[in-house]
């Protein structure tokens, strides 16, 4: 059957009116329209539902039942249907996001206590994860959106970014390239030749551009030990296991108590970027959690800036 709700409706208001011109003037349609609705409909249930005369019209058996099956079952329907709209405006839910651990670290508490203060209704809800995990989980459905370092071509993600940061030189007060003079101190990439390297690991996003700048420099990593974490990192460094080249955004107050940050030359950035599957609208919510993501992101990149 092809009966629609159009025809549904306007059976509805014959049936309590008893009148094909009343009936009309409820629905907004033509006497001739409403009668062709009606004609319509039987046809599709293969019923007579109303007995026309040229002064009243009367439900059949078949009317009678079908008029009180819909009474129930059209304002049900109008309530689904307007629940559904409603979603269109809707900023009230929870919102999973991924990030690799920098990220949450660094990055997303701040997002969440934005979120807590002016979208109360919100619940941001951060899954830790390493950066192909992150993608992962977002192709699969599993989390609303991403927060990933620059992964390159991806046909099937939607990327915007959010954040360019550069990578600074991490290592102890003590050491000869911390005590340089000049230039802010800056260290070129190239003086990290020989240098016991203390780097993220291959699971990082980051990683793939530390190695490929230190290529373009011409430098003979000596890598001694790859971690997953940049707080692992620092304790090594401190321990005199070498110098790390880590994102500026690892670098959090507090973490280097016996060590420095110096920046290197020539700059090399790494794009932050918001992620989600292409061709996938995002609910209203999820729009919300990720513009304020976004803004809290370009905060951060101004404070840097100045």
């Amino acid at each position: 059957m092809n009966v629609t709700l159009r025809q549904l409706q306007v059976f509805q208001a014959v049936a309590a009116l008893a009148s094909f011109t009343r009936a009309g003037e409820q629905v907004g349609l033509t006497q001739p329209a409403v009668s062709r609705a009606m004609h319509e409909l039987e046809q599709q249930l293969g019923v007579q539902l109303l007995n026309r005369t040229t002064r009243e019209v009367v439900l059949t058996d078949a009317g009678r039942s079908l008029a009180g099956g819909l009474e129930g079952a059209l304002d049900q329907l109008n309530a689904v249907l307007q629940e559904v709209q409603g979603l269109v405006t809707q900023r009230r839910g929870r919102v999973r996001v991924a990030s690799s651990p920098t990220l949450s670290a660094h990055l997303l508490p701040a997002c969440i206590a934005r979120c807590r203060s002016e979208h109360p209704e919100l619940e941001l809800v951060v899954l830790d994860r390493i950066q192909q995990l992150t993608l992962h989980s977002v192709r699969l459905g599993e989390v609303d959106f991403g927060v990933v370092v620059d992964p390159g071509e991806n046909d099937d993600l939607h990327m915007q970014t959010i954040l360019s940061e550069s990578f600074c030189l991490v290592l102890p007060r003590t050491h000869r390239l911390a005590r340089k003079r000049g230039g802010k101190g800056a260290v070129r990439w190239s003086e990290l030749a020989g240098e016991p390297l203390v780097l993220l690991d291959q699971a990082s996003g980051s990683r793939r551009l530390i190695d490929r700048a230190l290529a373009d420099q011409g430098v003979q990593a000596q890598v001694a030990q790859e971690v997953g974490h940049p707080t692992t990192i620092f304790r090594m460094l401190e321990a005199g296991l070498g110098v790390s080249v880590v994102p500026r955004l690892a670098v959090a107050r507090g973490d280097l108590i016996d060590l420095v940050q110096r920046p290197l030359l020539p700059r090399v950035d790494r794009d932050i970027m918001l992620v989600h599957r292409r061709n996938r609208a995002l609910a209203p919510v999820v729009q919300a959690a990720w513009d304020l993501v976004a803004q809290v992101a370009g905060e951060l990149r101004q404070r840097e800036s100045t």
